[in-house]
């Protein structure tokens, strides 16, 4: 009897774990996934993406649609190559795609997701959305840093007064003001300056520990994508994620010990950086989510990267840009020395009366955007787009440089024209689906207010304080334009430039 029991249980079993299966089969199979070409076996599409994979994905979508689906190794990816899917994906179906893959550099080089970039959608990233809101990038608490980023734009100018006439590499200056400036507002002063005998690192070092995380969060690494094979490290990237994670938690374990130490020995301490607003947030005993000392870490390490690698990009791309098309820069010049004129250097309160300057910015970010296809997002749901199925944990990807290259939403779109933004009331703080070069809804950069006030006024003086040329008497057209691919996508070779002051020589040495 008890035999009989047994039999019959394991046949009911057998029979639903059957019936279970063919479900799922047939449940696959009245999916209506976006078009998309057909994958191979283990590698999925992997093999149609090339070194600039938002440049592959945009050709993909030049022949399956504005939404297709491609396999990622055993991921399932959905892209959205334009305004309406850009719209659908950001804003109209926002919560449903608010949280983020789960990757080796998040977990490696974020203190296992715990910044503000890689963190799942939830109560802590809404708390930490919150902070930087609210503290972090306030009006007021930008404001309060103006002064800073006013003598750190008068020290590159004299820096680069004194190498007047030399070939130099644009972006070493560039880097250094915007580290100089996100140091002082997030840890209270240089850390990195060349003259600290107590710093834990370097000034060049830093730099390239920057480009080191720049780069390993945005590579395609194939043991997240084949998950099986994660454990062999093909590509070498988790052990450089790892050195470059210990690199920053040395530097940020030594910041932290020092304002802990001002907090502790200053009677009546007032907070007077980003580090200090954390270390205080992290003492608060009303916040939902506890801020752990490695959460302070992952956020400083997100304020500093984020504030530090987008503003030397797009400055670079936009004077590369602006060398290539003499009439260009002419014109600039000439509104510079209309609105300002040349006894004086631009303040940020100046570049609103400037539009063309602001119209060379927009038009840099819309054929160079830093991060082309934005970061990934994540499926927190089955849901239904434009009619297609897309399943609970598929990773979305919004091909902003496709959009920003459509020949239906601009005209000559691969020409550089900042004309094309005059007159017209197109921004880049989230609303305008046909420019996003800083994302879009819950999930947009957070610091982009900070971002565009550093790239607009940098500009802005360069072009007015110096006439631009290329060494050795290189022709525009001989400018090597070619990009490289991580979270952010810089020139695959540095500027070199030459500089001639066109103010008086007095200006190069007073404050801004």
């Amino acid at each position: 009897m008890e035999n009989q029991i047994l039999s019959i249980f394991a046949v009911l079993l057998l029979t639903f774990f059957s019936l279970h299966f063919l479900k799922k089969i047939f449940q696959q199979k009245k999916l209506n996934s976006p078009p998309g070409p057909k994958p191979w076996p283990v590698i999925g599409n992997l093999n149609l993406i090339g070194s600039l994979p938002h440049q592959s994905l945009h050709h993909l979508s030049q022949k399956y649609g504005p939404i297709m689906e491609l396999k990622f190794g055993s991921f399932p990816v959905v892209v959205g190559s334009s305004v309406e899917m850009a719209k659908i994906f950001l804003k109209t179906m926002d919560v449903t795609f608010a949280s983020r893959p789960k990757t080796s550099a998040g977990k490696y080089t974020t203190y296992n997701y715990s910044d503000i970039t890689w963190s799942p959608y939830g109560p802590y990233w809404r708390q930490a959305r919150k902070m930087c809101l609210m503290e972090l990038f306030s009006v007021r608490r930008l404001e309060s840093y103006e002064y800073i980023r006013a003598e750190e734009m008068n020290s590159l100018l004299k820096e680069l007064f004194k190498s007047s006439g030399k070939p130099v590499l644009l972006k070493d200056y560039l880097s250094t003001v915007s580290l100089n400036v996100i140091s002082r507002m997030v840890l209270g002063r240089r850390y990195m300056d060349g003259g600290d005998k107590n710093a834990v690192v370097s000034p060049e070092e830093f730099k390239k520990m920057l480009d080191e995380l720049f780069l390993l969060n945005g590579v395609l690494n194939i043991g997240d994508l084949i998950p099986y094979i994660n454990f062999l490290d093909l590509q070498g990237y988790v052990k450089r994620m790892k050195v470059v994670s210990k690199k920053f938690d040395r530097f940020l374990e030594h910041v932290l010990d020092e304002h802990e130490a001002r907090r502790r020995t200053t009677a009546g301490y007032v907070s007077r950086d980003m580090v200090d607003v954390l270390l205080e947030l992290a003492e608060d005993p009303t916040l939902e989510v506890k801020l752990e000392r490695h959460g302070v870490k992952a956020f400083t390490q997100d304020l500093l990267a984020g504030g530090t690698e987008s503003s030397a990009v797009t400055v670079e791309w936009a004077i590369s840009e602006v060398l290539k098309k003499p009439d260009i820069f002419k014109k600039a010049r000439e509104e510079l020395d209309r609105v300002i004129g040349q006894n004086k250097w631009v303040t940020e309160k100046d570049i609103p009366s400037l539009p063309f300057v602001e119209a060379i910015v927009k038009e840099t970010m819309r054929l160079h955007p830093v991060a082309p296809m934005l970061v990934p997002r994540l499926a927190r749901q089955d849901c239904k787009v434009a009619g297609y199925d897309i399943k609970k944990g598929t990773q979305v990807l919004v091909n902003t440089w496709t959009i920003q290259r459509d020949p239906s939403i601009w005209e000559n779109p691969t020409e550089f024209c900042p004309d094309r933004f005059l007159g017209k009331d197109i921004d880049v703080k989230g609303q305008d689906f046909e420019l996003l070069p800083f994302g879009s809804g819950r999930r947009m950069c957070p610091g982009y207010s900070l971002g565009l006030k550093v790239i607009q006024s940098s500009l802005a003086n360069l072009l007015h304080g110096f006439k631009w040329a290329l060494p050795d008497q290189m022709k525009p057209e001989q400018l090597n334009m070619e990009e490289i691919f991580g979270l952010s996508t810089p020139r695959k070779f540095p500027l070199v430039v030459v500089a001639e002051p066109r103010l008086p020589p007095h200006l190069y040495n007073s404050v801004v």
